[in-house]
């Protein structure tokens, strides 16, 4: 495992250009949706083909994500994340010229360049910071958050001031800033050394129960989160919140993950278990859509900030799970690879399935209840992949990769 650099220059534009890729990895996603109704207008978009342009890209993070191990046995993990945020820069642009083909295109290639950064960066952690694993995962899940949070707030106002186009290809910008901060990284001599054996894990990883423990708790995390951030607002207003104050809540959530984000990690990555972390995540977030479902238009910033704490800890311990399980960053990068990908594919259906119960049932308390449920399967499989694994029996399998 490479070992931690002392401080100096080389160590700050280490550190500078890990919080810049960090910031990347949501504002392409996120600040579609502000965005959206401006864009279906311009290009006459049904419904179903203005919402294609998220699900074209949430697709991706899980299709996609297989690329990023196979990149970094080539060319190393950080050429890998450099590749992540020229790939970004340039689908952001595509997709914010004119033209359709342009707009789907764009938005798949942007996608694809999440999916790589998003397996990249647990690997990265394990890689430069192996003593530190649990704050560096919550300075990058932080900065994630808050990208989000941020491109979520100031699109419309930039659309408002130089039109669509233009406010969705400001998160290029980002990009290109955060590629030139990391490309001397990228390029150290050190790094040029390709990933040992990045293929090798994965038949370890399959047949390992942890992979799957974690690939479930990392989906079904992802899949309670994405039910909420497209249904709450919603939900709000069908109880009676006007809509300008149900968007106000959902960025509240958004404030008080980063809260839980920048202290959970830093935390429970000294813990031998992080078992404890996980039930305390989960049960905030399960108070949250209890609050929700018996009273939303009742204390709601309450019940926004118990469910934004409950769920920014989950997704933080989530990430930071797959750093620690791993033995190194190889194998992080293959851990990530598969929880992320069946993850995601988990999390696809969460949206749907719970705007289809509300259909059914005509109501909202259904759905809710299912997302409960969904909580408590969390629970479990959190639990599972919390324990900490027998040292011995992880060297075991550590020497068995490397003799594959």
């Amino acid at each position: 495992m490479k070992r931690e650099r002392s401080g100096g220059p080389g160590r700050v534009l280490l550190i500078v250009g890990f919080v810049l890729a960090a910031l990347n990895l949501r504002p392409a996603l996120a600040g579609v949706s502000p965005l959206l109704s401006d864009i279906m207008r311009d290009l006459r978009l049904t419904p179903a083909a203005g919402g294609a342009i998220t699900t074209i890209m949430v697709a991706c993070l899980g299709l996609l994500a297989p690329l990023a191990p196979a990149l970094a046995g080539r060319i190393g993990l950080d050429r890998t994340l450099l590749v992540g945020l020229i790939l970004l820069a340039a689908g952001v642009i595509l997709r914010s010229v004119d033209g359709l083909a342009a707009l789907y295109g764009g938005s798949a290639l942007a996608g694809a360049a999440i999916a790589i950064m998003n397996v990249a960066m647990p690997a990265i952690v394990k890689q430069h910071f192996p003593s530190k694993v649990g704050l560096y995962t919550a300075v990058y899940v932080s900065c994630l958050v808050a990208g989000a949070a941020g491109a979520s707030a100031g699109m419309v106002p930039l659309a408002g001031e130089y039109g669509w186009r233009a406010a969705a290809g400001s998160a290029a910008v980002l990009a290109v800033v955060a590629a030139v901060f990391w490309a001397p990284q990228a390029f150290r001599r050190p790094s040029i050394k390709k990933a040992p054996a990045g293929h090798r894990p994965y038949l370890t990883l399959l047949g390992s129960r942890m992979t799957w423990f974690v690939t479930a708790f990392l989906g079904l995390q992802s899949l309670t989160f994405y039910v909420m951030l497209a249904w709450l607002p919603t939900i709000f207003q069908d109880a009676g919140l006007p809509a300008d104050e149900a968007g106000y809540l959902l960025g509240l959530t958004n404030l008080a993950q980063i809260a839980a984000t920048l202290t959970v990690p830093a935390h429970a990555g000294n813990a031998r278990s992080q078992v404890p972390h996980i039930v305390v995540a989960v049960l905030l977030t399960a108070a949250g859509y209890v609050g929700v479902l018996l009273a939303p238009a009742t204390v709601p910033w309450l019940w926004m900030i118990i469910l934004g704490l409950g769920q920014g800890a989950a997704i933080a311990l989530a990430l930071l799970i797959i750093a620690l399980r791993a033995p190194d960053p190889a194998s992080v990068t293959a851990l990530s690879a598969v929880a992320q990908s069946s993850g995601y594919a988990l999390a696809a259906v969460g949206p749907i399935l719970f705007g289809l119960l509300h259909e059914v049932s005509g109501t909202w308390t259904l759905p809710l209840l299912v997302g409960l449920g969904a909580c408590a399967v969390q629970l479990l499989f959190g639990c599972l992949a919390g324990r900490p694994e027998d040292r011995r029996a992880q060297a075991g399998s550590s020497g068995r990769s490397s003799s594959a």
